[in-house]
């Protein structure tokens, strides 16, 4: 498929570089809202004006943490979430306001990274197989992008092609069944958190760590689906049972396996809830065990979740509150997986959509869309705490931060 005329209209990127020749960068890549959805897809969506501008590109002083501009990629398209693959040398972009053909389904673009100073350039674009895709990755096997289109309900495989450009969808399945209620059952008291119980809203899609099982979530219908994987054709089959099911109205939104691959955890955007379940690697079943509120206690009111990260050493959960804009840390217990609050830190910014930790694991970076800028903490790796380090970097409507470190070695 050929380039939108949304990536036609732009100017060609411009970045500003300035390389220690002693050692390559440390990059990171913001990802941005440039157009409002409401306007966009035709919905009751409320939320602001895109104010960014595309890909968002920085240096990251290793030291401090903090964020240099370098340039920015225009894009028009809203790629609102972004996945490097395993050897940092093809960025993948979902640009969730593109409309694409008869069906204004929205698109996933494929760019090469220069390895000497991060530049992108576009390699292609197709269709993402739906409207409005909120969330992609890359299957363990590198050959396949995994896409989660939110308006409509659908889930997309599309096929990585040697050169590292894309090819049309392998499969494309749509959400069937009925939504939950607008009233989360697990909602703090005074709760009128209301976003996604109107249609079927695939969320997040990612493959358990074996590839085995993709599993994505459908906030919307209140559900976790697991697929078998097959990776030769590139197809979802459904797995038995097709899907699990987290209370009515809850709003699963996104999810993480422990870095053991037993266990996993779901965020529920409108109940404001984690959910700790058991993962069988052979079966791809789930048991639920533990819920714990993302709050502190005695929290009133609304509150939207947001992003669910599990730290490399396993030892820690951090979840994103919108509104109450904050981080809730978790300490996971090493024998059960269970997770008990720890803080709450407060994000430095309005509506923390994501965030990461740098590859070092020493600083966290919040994306906080409302307040168009990106904090940056520090980690306390053994206490799981972080720690405003006074940098933030001023992003239009950040919505996720990924890195890519140029000074290590790529994979062969």
């Amino acid at each position: 498929m050929p380039l939108s005329a949304a990536f036609l209209a732009v100017s060609p990127p411009t970045f500003s570089l300035a390389i220690d020749p002693a050692e390559k960068p440390l990059v990171a890549y913001v990802g941005t809202y440039t157009s409002p959805l409401k306007n966009m897809l035709d919905t009751q969506v409320d939320l602001p004006p895109g104010n960014g501008r595309g890909i968002h590109l920085f240096r990251v002083d290793r030291e401090t943490g903090a964020l240099s501009p370098t340039g920015i990629f225009e894009m028009g398209t809203s790629p609102s979430a972004i996945v490097l693959n395993a050897d940092r040398t093809r960025l993948y972009s979902a640009n969730e306001t593109e409309r694409l053909g008869e069906n204004e389904s929205g698109s996933v673009s494929a760019f090469a990274v220069d390895r000497e100073d991060g530049h992108l350039t576009v390699l292609n674009t197709v269709s993402s197989g739906g409207k409005g895709p909120a969330h992609l990755s890359i299957h363990p096997s590198g050959r396949f992008v995994l896409v989660a289109n939110y308006f409509g309900g659908s889930v997309a495989v599309i096929p990585i092609r040697d050169d590292g450009s894309l090819g049309e969808a392998t499969d494309i399945k749509k959400d069937q069944g009925a939504v939950g209620p607008a009233t989360a059952t697990n909602a703090p008291p005074g709760s009128f958190a209301f976003s996604g119980h109107d249609q079927e809203h695939a969320h997040m899609i990612e493959a358990d760590p074996t590839g085995r099982f993709v599993l994505h979530v459908d906030l919307g219908q209140d559900r976790i689906y697991v697929w078998k994987f097959d990776a030769d054709q590139g197809r979802l089959l459904p797995n038995d049972p097709p899907f699990t099911a987290l209370p009515p109205g809850d709003g699963p939104r996104h999810f993480a396996f422990h870095p053991n691959g037993r266990w996993f955890y779901s965020i529920q955007e409108e109940g404001s809830t984690v959910v700790l379940f058991d993962w069988n690697g052979e079966s791809g079943r789930l048991t639920e065990r533990q819920t714990i509120s993302s709050l502190p206690t005695g929290f009133a009111g609304s509150n939207f979740c947001s992003e669910i990260l599990v730290s490399t050493d396993g030892r820690f959960v951090y979840a994103g509150n919108r509104l109450h804009d904050s981080v809730g840390i978790f300490a996971v217990d090493q024998k059960t997986g269970e997770i008990s609050p720890v803080a709450d830190e407060w994000t430095r910014g309005n509506y923390p959509r994501s965030f990461n930790f740098d590859p070092s694991g020493r600083f966290f970076y919040s994306c906080n869309q409302r307040g168009d800028n990106v904090a940056i903490f520090g980690v306390d790796r053994k206490e799981g705490t972080l720690h405003f380090t006074g940098h933030y970097a001023p992003v239009g409507n950040p919505s996720i931060i990924i890195f890519n470190d140029l000074g290590t070695r790529v994979k062969n």
